[in-house]
């Protein structure tokens, strides 16, 4: 088998993966929905979802088009780094495959996803197994979704390019590169706009509910409860898509590009997989990981009155066992068992292929380990937020205090664990050890996305059965999903942001190899420079998306509590309630709202490239530093205000007091939740974005700048 067959296969495993998605989709829609009251709930969280894909898919179409422009007629006029051309017009065609890719992988992961809330509250009327099949199976969809079309993508361009003639495999992976950046453009806008949205309604549903009118947020009197259950969706899992979707192919493409710095050595060889095995490795891996995504979707699976979350756990561990056995014998097929190789940035260095191994372990570890210290610190039965929820009986001050702390105190251990693994995979296989870590990481992203999916679907099961006035029994089952479903949320949001920072640095290595920057001194005035404006981004970033959900919660506050005072009957429930109005008001801030921090993250590193391509190094390390700890912080704080809160609304006993619903703690308990939302679904997630973003023009501007 040589080269030109393993790149032939590589597509396929996407193929299978979309397959296998279209097929669980088809079980899905023939499942019965339920009662005419649930079809009618599901049927409008339905269509505002559409609605608002509708609206934020016709901005991006035009932001799309002048971005593939200006790539175009950038790289009109070839450009050389050491006599081979790296750059082509081609450039604009991988950012279009980029983006459409990753906007359709939302937008098949999210139809599926208002198909399968339903589907969930009727299952749960029988039982909790059902349930939990139909929820997972809804995740399922979106995680090969994303990295089916990922795949796909990837593997084709890279077919086509290879097959051009006197193209050399530096300039088919620079021009595969801006795949990534309309993937992660897509990815931006994606998050900031759904997090907004889910945010907006969310905060709104809980303080006009809740606080204000002592209902539920799920209550159909609620106006604001149908918002609530469309920012799940267009927020937790056509986002939270997006994001995996960008993590996993920017990791591919940085390894790749420091793969080619290996060809040299190469030459002479023979090897199984052909001598571009060094750049195919991390697309195999990654063909690898959907087969074994799919073989551990068949161990979820649970007996009545078992452990969703030991089901869960049991095919996404599972998955990650395999993968280890799978990628040693990968590795071992495809690379030599040893050779050196001198890279302008690692020097001369001697590389094994149990090296890159131990490099792929140390990602997937790595994954795992970040993935239990979130749960732990986000956990409804752990130490930290059973603290946030006792300081809940002194006030919303002391609550949000707590949760403060904890959400800093996070930060520790998940940074340990990352400079670990960035030394542990350096030491077995240099910068191309860290790269191909981010790749073992993300290698069953189609599981962990599934898990992570599975969720908001839940959560909107639980809403649905709410407002369709189901036996107290349904609700009590999809309350079980959705208490497992926030951990698994949490543990997800854990996993973006690890995978986030190593795919963040395999792209900045691969931005210094193409600039050819060999160091980056810190002491140099330019390079602190960028340094100081990279460590405040996710700052202003971050102050934007949140008061843009601010302002949003405000008018939807406005808006609920217009309803109850100006509709006859609504409070008492004899009137219905104005949702689409509610709607209208997320969609619109949404999408007005998402313009200026993506359009942030998009000018400043290609302004401060053209200034001094040093100082653009600088800016890199320093948004990379600092947005993955304040990412960490924001998610984990939220986390934890939010299964604090709901640890208290199960009821719980601290010092001869009761806590639960309706009482004191529980009102503070509310406020905390209500600070931590914003934090832990718009700005936190998106700031792994950010930081992959910044990295991804960096690379496709650094043969511009070199």
């Amino acid at each position: 088998m040589n080269s030109q067959l393993v790149t032939l296969l590589i597509p396929v495993t996407g193929i299978i993966a979309l397959l296998y998605a279209f097929y669980r989709a088809r079980w899905i829609s023939r499942q019965d929905p339920g009662t005419e009251t649930m079809v009618e709930i599901a049927a409008a969280i339905s269509r505002g979802a559409r609605a608002f894909l509708r609206r934020e898919y016709r901005v991006l179409f035009f932001f799309v088009l002048v971005v593939a422009a200006l790539l175009f007629f950038a790289n009109w006029q070839e450009r050389t780094m050491n006599g081979e051309v790296v750059n082509s017009p081609l450039l604009a065609v991988s950012f279009l495959a980029g983006a459409l890719c990753s906007a359709l992988a939302g937008f098949i992961g999210m139809m599926v996803a208002t198909k399968a809330n339903v589907r969930t509250t009727h299952a749960a009327r029988t039982g909790l197994a059902p349930a939990l099949n139909m929820a997972f199976s809804g995740g399922l969809v979106m995680g090969l979704s994303v990295v089916g079309l990922g795949i796909l993508g990837l593997g084709l361009l890279f077919l086509a390019y290879d097959s051009l003639a006197d193209w050399t495999p530096l300039r088919v992976v620079n021009v595969i590169a801006s795949y990534s950046l309309g993937a992660s453009s897509i990815a931006l806008f994606a998050r900031v706009g759904g997090g907004i949205y889910t945010k907006a309604a969310d905060v709104g549903a809980d303080l006009a509910g809740k606080v204000y009118e002592g209902i539920p947020e799920d209550d159909p009197r609620n106006p604001a409860t149908i918002a609530d259950n469309v920012g799940d969706n267009v927020g937790d899992v056509a986002g939270m898509g997006a994001d995996l979707f960008e993590s996993y192919v920017g990791s591919i493409i940085g390894t790749m590009v420091l793969g080619t710095g290996f060809l040299t050595a190469y030459e002479g060889l023979d090897l199984p997989a052909g001598t571009l095995a060094p750049v195919l490795l991390p697309l195999v891996l990654a063909g690898a990981g959907i087969l074994v995504s799919v073989t551990g979707s068949f161990a979820v699976r649970t007996k009545e009155g078992g452990s969703p979350q030991k089901a869960l756990n049991m095919g996404e561990f599972g998955a990650s066992a395999i993968m280890v056995v799978v990628a040693f014998l990968v590795i071992r097929w495809m690379l030599p068992a040893s050779w050196t190789a001198t890279t302008p940035i690692v020097g001369e260095f001697t590389y094994t292929s149990m090296g890159v191994f131990w490099a792929v372990l140390i990602g997937l570890a790595a994954g795992v380990m970040i993935g239990l210290s979130t749960e732990y610190f986000t956990s409804t039965h752990t130490r930290p937020t059973l603290e946030i929820a006792r300081q809940s009986i002194t006030g919303p001050a002391t609550n949000i205090i707590s949760g403060l702390g904890v959400g800093m105190l996070s930060a520790g251990i998940p940074a340990l664990i990352l400079a670990m693994a960035i030394i542990g995979a350096h030491a077995f296989a240099g910068l191309y050890g860290v790269a191909i870590a981010a790749v073992g990481m993300l290698s069953v992203t189609g599981i962990q996305l599934a898990v992570d999916a599975y969720g908001p679907i839940s959560d909107n099961a639980g809403g649905i059965a709410e407002m369709a006035k189901l036996p107290p029994e349904v609700r009590s089952r999809t309350d079980k999903l959705d208490a497992v479903g926030n951990t698994t949320a949490a543990i997800g949001k854990g996993f973006a942001i690890g995978s986030a920072a190593l795919t963040a640095l395999a792209l900045f290595a691969a931005f210094m190899q193409q600039a050819g920057m060999e160091t980056i001194n810190v002491a140099a005035p330019h390079i602190l420079a960028g340094l100081l404006i990279g460590a405040v981004l996710p700052y202003v970033f971050s102050a934007m998306a949140i008061a843009a959900v601010g302002r949003a919660s405000s008018d939807m506050i406005t808006e609920v509590g217009r309803q109850f005072n100006e509709i006859p009957g609504l409070r008492e429930g004899t009137a219905s309630a104005e949702y689409a109005k509610c709607v209208d008001i997320s969609t619109a801030a949404a999408i007005r709202e998402m313009i200026l921090p993506g359009l942030l993250a998009l000018a400043v590193p290609v302004v401060v490239g053209f200034i001094n391509k040093d100082m653009l190094g600088g800016l890199l390390a320093g948004v990379t530093v600092s947005g993955v700890l304040f990412a960490i912080f924001q998610s984990n704080a939220g986390g934890a205000w939010d299964n604090a809160k709901k640890r208290i609304e199960s009821g719980m006993d601290i010092s001869g007091k009761t806590l639960a619903k309706g009482t004191e703690a529980h009102k503070a308990a509310v406020a905390g939740d209500t600070v931590g939302d914003p934090l832990k679904d718009t700005s936190g997630p998106s700031l792994n974005i950010l930081i992959k973003l910044i990295a991804v023009v960096a690379l496709v501007i650094a043969p511009l700048i070199a």
